[in-house]
């Protein structure tokens, strides 16, 4: 509801009704959500002399500016002007404004007023003078105390080449106290970059107006509806922050009565297209809605394209015009080439009822035709899959290159061109065999890929000599990444190193593949040097050939290498140099290698217990990886798990464990690569919540697999899958009271690291060795080991030292104090919790941690081991763990027994 102030409210009750009405701000609408950022950035415009908000219909300018108004800074007052087309004459305009600024400068312009009156419309006036005397009278009225916000809504309505000069030469001579607001669909014809040259000017624009996700939330929860989160996240793609199309989203369903979570209502397009047609498309022009129309049919457009689609040369003009008039014109580029209509504006335009006077697939084919001339083979082929011929992709196919398919790796492209595509095509040129063979490949089809390779038979012999070992080559390489996927390294290992003996210079594509298989394997066999040596061949080959997608790629595999040297920092470095390689590329278009740079950035931050930056990271390079389909996702999600279960839900954990194996399920992706990675993550979470037995069973089942006698290869996505193992089975033993055996895995692991130079596993067994000993009472050994684990992290890595900071924090803060100061111990001692003072001044105890004593409060107020739990962000395994450690330092057998001793202690009030 709008509030006026006191003065306002008793100046219009003595205005007749019709007038009153006619300054009337209308409230804000049922549901409204409060956008009080965009009202700040409004309230530091009031320095200057406009502020301008611009956008389409229905992004809630008018409700913006409402809200404003309701929250301008004390001393301001504001006039609210309805714009309409019966105040596009200049007359009649200024007539309006002077009666609405009369309301607070009774006698305002008394003559003035009168001359427009007796002003004839088909006459000329000298605006110019008439306002001049205006401004005057007015800056004599106006006050620094109290200065007025004229809002002038819907300013579009009356918009004219006569009322825009006439505005410009008010905020060329606008009066101290005095600052505009203007709504409007298009951007006023003023000279609008001097005013923001010169800081006069606040611009909101259909960027700006967007609702955020949350705010989106906001408003479709606002209405008691419930809905799932996949109807949500289907709404908010499509309406794009469109506040309009939310609102007439939620109409339709509050018209079809749904109460329950689920998808889309029947009515909703009905109604968001019927109010397109009324506000947007039926107010232009014939020649503008055929313009719409026709090239609706085009994901992404430029001057040129809209041209040769067209078969016309007026299209610079009319995207001028669309973007000047706000027509849901979305663009791509800063440089205002490329553009897109919002998603719920094409599907409208792109209604099979329309006629365009050309059918799709024409317009589709003179697209093809347009990306194929400049270039764009990917929307060349996409295109004429879309114009229905087959043929005519499967020609453009060819002609995309080997070294632009893996250096993109968009899976999910060329596995849907190739259901497209009929399978007597795939077979006749070895060209098409070997790009789906790599598409198969990446896409982890193993099988498939291997049939198709075998395929490049029929094709034997070659034409020449040259033909022949070229394709022998392409199949060693292709053969290589298939024996990699399925654990066959040595297989692997020598087709590799022939193909790239084989492989001419220019397919660089394919070498580089194959140097980072080499590399990969280098790793899982624990052979860090050499696989060092590999990355540094393939990052010098990418620059080499100046090819941004390789080299990110070769910055990605460098920093796998780093993470498993335990060098965190400087793996998180190459992981933001691969993705400053890749900040040109759009965002609009997938790529597995960025997809697969932000999951690692993600997993690096986790490690230095970075947990909100690693999430934003993580959700970044799963919906990108989506998009391509790969692989990698998996990664994503399992440190997503861990997060979740470090956090104590548990729940949430192992969602996200099964939403990953659901899609590996969906994308046919063979358990080698992904079953172990999330089954040893279950196993973790597992032992957190207390479940040993369980836990006990699949980390012998894994080490039975990856540690035996005949052990299978460590998959892929993690090379060090048998150290990962171990470590496992000496947490496993740590929580079964198997100090001995625990001991001897971690010693034996930490030695078999620390020779292989795998630091990062080494650090992780020394920082568990640390708690046992700690934990067993030879307080000198631990002390040893927690200087050896520093040292040996010094790269960076935090998430090694979790159990000593959950579980001795107040024993670790000690050893810190007197260690050598460094960046890590500076780091852990900031991560550390806070600590605890003691009541009455009793002295501290060295025998129970912050975390105990934090325990040991709940327990005194009578919290199960569940509200612990809840209260304290712990799993119920390590809560009971606490409880065992504060019955044993405080020799008392019960709950009651301990409260009662910490008492007498003074450890409890």
């Amino acid at each position: 509801m709008t509030v006026l102030s006191r003065s306002q409210t008793s100046l219009l009750e003595s205005l007749p009704g019709a007038q009153a009405g006619r300054f009337f701000r209308p409230p804000l609408p049922a549901g409204h959500v409060p956008r009080p950022h965009l009202c700040e950035r409004l309230a530091q415009g009031l320095r200057g002399r406009l502020l301008l908000i611009s956008a389409p219909a229905g992004f809630g300018k008018s409700s913006l500016a409402g809200e404003f108004c309701e929250s301008l800074p004390p001393g301001w007052r504001s006039l609210w002007l309805g714009l309409s087309p019966r105040v596009s004459d200049p007359g009649r305009f200024f007539e309006y404004l002077l009666e609405g600024l009369r309301q607070f400068f009774p006698g305002l312009g008394e003559e003035e007023l009168a001359l427009l009156k007796m002003r004839q419309p088909h006459q000329p006036f000298a605006f110019e003078e008439w306002l001049t005397v205006v401004l005057d009278e007015l800056a004599v009225c106006l006050s620094a105390e109290q200065p007025l916000l004229l809002v002038l809504d819907d300013y579009h309505l009356a918009q004219g080449s006569v009322l825009d000069g006439c505005l410009q030469f008010i905020l060329n001579h606008l009066p101290a106290g005095l600052v505009l607001l203007v709504t409007s669909r298009q951007r006023p014809d003023w000279h609008l970059a001097r005013l923001r040259l010169s800081q006069q000017l606040l611009e909101l624009q259909v960027q700006d107006l967007r609702l955020s996700a949350e705010e989106s939330q906001a408003l479709l929860s606002g209405h008691g509806i419930p809905l799932s989160q996949d109807t949500f996240n289907d709404v908010q793609t499509r309406c794009e922050g469109w506040v309009a199309g939310l609102r007439l989203w939620l109409l339709a369903r509050q018209e079809e009565g749904e109460t329950e979570p689920v998808g889309q209502p029947r009515n909703a397009d009905g109604l968001i297209h019927d109010y397109l047609l009324e506000e947007v498309i039926e107010r232009q022009t014939p020649e503008v809605q055929h313009f719409l129309y026709q090239t609706a049919h085009l994901d992404r457009f430029c001057i040129d394209l809209c041209d040769a689609v067209r078969e016309a040369h007026d299209s610079s003009e009319i995207l001028a015009y669309l973007q000047a008039h706000q027509v849901f014109l979305v663009p791509l580029d800063e440089r205002g080439k490329w553009f897109r209509y919002h998603h719920l504006f094409s599907d409208l335009l792109r209604h099979p009822d329309i006629d365009t006077g050309v059918t799709p697939s024409t317009l589709h084919l003179r697209a093809c035709r347009w990306f194929g001339a400049h270039g764009e083979l990917i929307e060349a082929v996409e295109h004429a899959l879309r114009a229905g011929r087959s043929d005519v992709a499967a020609s453009l196919v060819q002609n995309l290159s080997e070294e632009k398919l893996l250096g993109e790796q968009n899976v999910a492209m060329l596995l849907r061109w190739k259901v497209e595509l009929p399978d007597t095509l795939l077979s006749t040129s070895p060209r098409l065999i070997m790009l789906y063979g790599w598409a198969l490949a990446m896409a982890c089809q193993l099988d498939a890929a291997e049939s198709l390779g075998y395929q490049l038979g029929n094709f034997l012999p070659a034409a020449s000599a040259e033909e022949q070992a070229l394709l022998l080559a392409q199949w060693l390489a292709l053969s290589g990444v298939i024996a990699r996927g399925r654990g066959e390294l040595d297989k692997a290992e020598h087709y590799c190193r022939e193909a790239l003996e084989a492989l001419p210079a220019d397919r660089y594509g394919q070498r580089f593949m194959c140097i980072s298989v080499l590399a990969n394997i280098a790793v899982a066999r624990n052979a860090l040097w050499p696989a060092r040596m590999r990355n540094r061949e393939a990052l010098e080959l990418a620059q080499r050939i100046g090819n941004p997608l390789f080299e990110a790629l070769a910055h990605y595999d460098r920093a796998r290498v780093l993470q498993a040297r335990g060098e965190i920092a400087r793996a998180l470095g190459e992981v933001r140099q691969g993705l400053e390689v890749l900040r040109e590329y759009p965002q609009s278009q997938p790529y597995a290698v960025r997809a697969r740079l932000h999951l690692y950035e993600g997993y690096l931050l986790a490690l230095r217990l970075q947990p909100g930056e690693a999430r934003e990271s993580l959700q970044a390079g799963i919906a990108e990886a989506h998009r391509c389909r790969d692989v990698s996702v998996v990664i994503g999600y399992c440190v997503l798990a861990r997060l979740s279960g470090h956090a104590g839900k548990h729940d949430e954990a192992f969602t996200q464990l099964a939403e990953a194996e659901r899609i590996m399920h969906a994308w046919d992706v063979p358990p080698i690569y992904y079953l172990a990675l999330v089954t040893l993550v279950k196993c973790e979470l597992w032992m957190s919540q207390g479940q040993l037995p369980l836990a006990g069973i699949w980390l012998a089942r894994l080490e039975q697999t990856y540690a035996g006698e005949q052990a299978a290869a460590a998959p892929e996505l993690l090379p060090q899958l048998p150290m990962h193992i171990t470590l496992q089975r000496a947490a496993l033993a740590i929580g079964r009271g198997q100090s001995k055996e625990a001991e001897k895995l971690l010693r034996q692991l930490e030695q078999q690291a620390r020779a292989s130079d795998c630091l990062m596993i080494a650090t992780m067994a020394g920082a568990h060795l640390c708690l046992l000993l700690r934990m067993g009472g030879s307080e000198r050994e631990a002390q040893q080991q927690l200087r050896t684990s520093l040292d040996l992290a010094q790269g960076g890595g935090f998430w090694q030292f979790q159990p000593l900071i959950e579980r001795q924090a107040e024993w670790l803060r000690a050893q810190l104090r007197v260690q050598p100061d460094c960046p890590v111990a500076s780091a852990l001692r900031g991560l550390l919790p806070a600590e605890q003072e003691l009541h009455d001044g009793s002295e501290p105890t060295e025998t129970l941690t912050a975390r105990e004593l934090s325990v040991l409060r709940l327990i005194a107020k009578g919290c199960s081991n569940q509200q612990i739990s809840e209260k304290l962000f712990i799993s119920l395994h390590t809560v009971k763990t606490h409880a065992r450690h504060i019955n044993s330092k405080l020799n008392v057998q019960r709950r009651t027994q301990a409260v009662a001793r910490a008492k007498e202690l003074g450890l409890l009030e």
